[in-house]
C-alpha cells in the first residue's frame, strides 16, 4: 500500500478541490427541523449519494428509517482487517435569526482563514475531512488499510428520532467493529485531548393555557392568571437560587464523577474567567463542582426557548392566555433520559396552578450519556497519532453536548465510538456566524489518514475483547 507520507502529500495537493467541495456542501440549507427545507434535505443526500460513488464505495443507498433518510455506502476490500464505520450527520441547525448573521449562512465566506457558514462546524467541515481521508487511500494507493463503511445520518440535530429504527431495521448492514464518528469536536485548539465519553439528552415542549382566548388587560387585568407569568412561576421553579436543579428525582442514577474523572479534568488547561468573559456570561450552577465539572461531568436541565402573547412591533394591551416552552436535559452515565424528563414533566405537573391546564406538546426520550474504556483501541490508535502529531499524550476529556449514536449503536449493534471530529469549541456551532478553521481541516486530513493506518494494526478480535489489550 502507498505509505503515509505519500496519502499526507496528496491530501495536501488537494487542498483547493477539497474546500471547494465543502463550500458546495455548505451551500445546502439541509435544516432537517423545519419541513419547508425538505427539498433542500433530498438535495444534499443526493449530493453524498454522488460523492460516495465517485469514492469508488460499494451498496451505495439510503437507509429508511421513517424520517429523513441516512446516507450508507462501504468499501470491504481489507480481509482480515477491522471494519470501521465513519459516522457524520449532514443535517444543520436553522440559521435563524437571519439578521445577525455578517456573511450569507448558506453562502459560504473564508474570512481570516475561517469559512463562515452554517454547518460549518457543526459538522460538515469535519465530516468533509472524514471522507476526503478514506477517499485519499482508495485513489492513490487503491485500498484503504481497514474495511469502511459510511454512514450519514440526517436527524441529529433534532435529537436523531429515527436513528433506533434505522439501526434496528438495517441491523446486518451495519455491524463493524467500531464507529469513528466526524462529530464531537476537539476540546481545544492549542492541548491534545482525546473524548472518551458524551452526556445524554433528553427534550421536552409543553403549553400553558390559562383561558379560553387573549383577554383585554384593561378588563381583565389583575383579575385572572396571566398564562405567561405562571409559565415563568413554573419554569423558575426547576432551579435553586444557586443554580442546582430542584426537579424531584432529576439525579437519579447519576454515578459521581470518579477520581480519575476528576484528576483528567483537573489537568485540562481551563481558564474559567476567560471561558465566561468570551461569551459575556457568568459562572452559575450546582456547587461542589468546578465549571469545567459541571458542564461535562454532571446533569443539567436547561430551557431552550419561552413565548407566548404578543411579540409583534410596539405594544398590544392583551392577557396571553398561552404560553409555550422547549427545555433539554443532560443527563450522564447510569441515568435514564426517559425516565429524567419525565420526572421534569411531573414537577412541572405537580406544581400547575389551579384553572390552568399543561399540555405536552413533545416529550423525547433522548438518548443516555456515553463512555468508552481508556485501553479501547480506538482510544490507543488516537493516543499514537495525536502523540505523534504534537509530542504531547493527549488529556482524556468528556464531551457536554450528546451525540446519540454514541448510546444508541452501542446499545443497538454492541458498537463503541470514539469521537474524533476537528472542529473547535469557539465556532459558534448553534449561532449566527458559525465557522470553520481551514487550519483545523488540514490538520484533520492528516490526523484521520494517520488513525486509519493505525487501526489497521490491530485486528477484529481486538474490538471484541478490547480488556485483553495491553495497556
Amino acid at each position: 500500500m502507498t505509505n503515509l507520507d505519500t496519502i499526507g502529500a496528496h491530501l495536501r495537493q488537494s487542498e483547493a478541490p477539497i474546500v471547494a467541495w465543502l463550500e458546495d456542501y455548505l451551500r445546502l440549507p439541509s435544516v432537517s427541523a423545519d419541513p419547508v427545507f425538505a427539498p433542500s434535505m433530498q438535495a444534499t443526500r443526493e449530493f453524498l449519494v454522488a460523492r460516495l460513488q465517485r469514492m469508488g464505495l460499494a451498496d451505495i443507498q439510503l437507509l429508511d428509517g421513517g424520517g429523513e433518510a441516512a446516507v450508507f455506502g462501504q468499501w470491504l476490500g481489507a480481509p482480515g482487517k477491522p471494519t470501521i464505520m465513519v459516522y457524520g450527520h449532514y443535517d444543520v441547525q436553522p440559521a435563524d435569526p437571519l439578521d445577525q448573521w455578517r456573511t450569507p449562512p448558506f453562502e459560504p465566506t473564508t474570512i481570516d482563514g475561517c469559512i463562515y457558514a452554517r454547518g460549518a462546524s457543526d459538522v460538515k467541515g469535519s465530516t468533509t475531512v472524514a471522507l476526503e481521508a478514506v477517499a485519499a487511500f482508495l485513489a492513490q494507493a487503491g485500498a484503504c488499510p481497514v474495511n469502511v463503511k459510511v454512514f450519514l445520518e440526517g436527524e441529529e440535530e433534532t435529537g436523531s428520532p429515527s436513528l433506533r429504527r434505522i439501526a434496528e431495521r438495517y441491523r446486518a448492514l451495519l455491524q463493524c467493529d467500531a464507529v469513528l464518528s466526524a462529530d464531537g469536536g476537539r476540546a481545544s485548539a492549542s492541548v491534545a485531548t482525546i473524548n472518551t465519553g458524551a452526556r445524554g439528552n433528553a427534550q421536552l415542549e409543553v403549553g400553558l393555557r390559562s383561558a379560553s382566548k387573549d383577554l383585554h388587560s384593561g378588563r381583565y387585568g389583575g383579575g385572572v392568571r396571566n398564562a405567561l407569568h405562571e409559565m415563568a412561576r413554573l419554569l423558575a421553579s426547576l432551579h435553586h437560587e444557586d443554580g442546582s436543579v430542584a426537579v424531584p428525582h432529576f439525579h437519579a442514577g447519576a454515578h459521581p464523577p470518579d477520581a480519575q474523572q476528576r484528576v483528567d479534568t483537573a489537568a485540562f488547561p481551563y481558564d474559567e474567567a476567560a471561558f465566561f468573559k468570551d461569551v459575556g456570561a457568568a459562572s452559575h450552577g450546582e456547587p461542589g463542582f468546578s465549571a469545567r465539572e459541571r458542564i461535562t461531568l454532571r446533569p443539567a436541565l436547561d430551557v431552550n426557548g419561552m413565548w407566548g402573547g404578543y411579540t409583534g412591533a410596539g405594544g398590544k394591551t392583551i392577557i396571553a392566555h398561552e404560553a409555550f416552552a422547549k427545555l433539554t436535559a443532560r443527563v450522564v452515565a447510569g441515568q435514564d433520559p426517559a425516565q429524567v424528563i419525565r420526572a421534569v414533566l411531573r414537577h412541572l405537573q405537580d406544581r400547575c396552578p389551579p384553572g390552568c391546564e399543561l399540555q405536552v406538546l413533545s416529550l423525547g426520550d433522548g438518548s443516555p450519556a456515553s463512555t468508552l474504556a481508556p485501553h479501547h483501541p480506538l482510544v490507543q490508535a488516537a493516543e499514537a497519532v495525536l502523540t505523534d502529531a504534537t509530542g504531547h499524550r493527549p488529556i482524556h476529556v468528556r464531551l457536554g453536548a450528546s451525540v446519540p449514536i454514541t448510546a444508541l449503536f452501542k446499545e443497538v449493534l454492541g458498537i463503541d465510538t470514539l469521537m474524533f471530529g476537528y472542529n473547535l469549541p469557539d465556532e459558534d456551532v448553534h449561532a449566527p456566524n458559525e465557522f470553520f478553521r481551514l487550519q483545523s481541516l488540514r490538520d484533520g486530513l492528516q490526523a484521520w489518514a494517520c488513525l486509519l493506518e493505525r487501526l489497521g494494526h490491530f485486528s477484529p478480535a481486538d474490538f471484541r475483547f478490547p480488556s485483553m489489550l495491553e495497556t
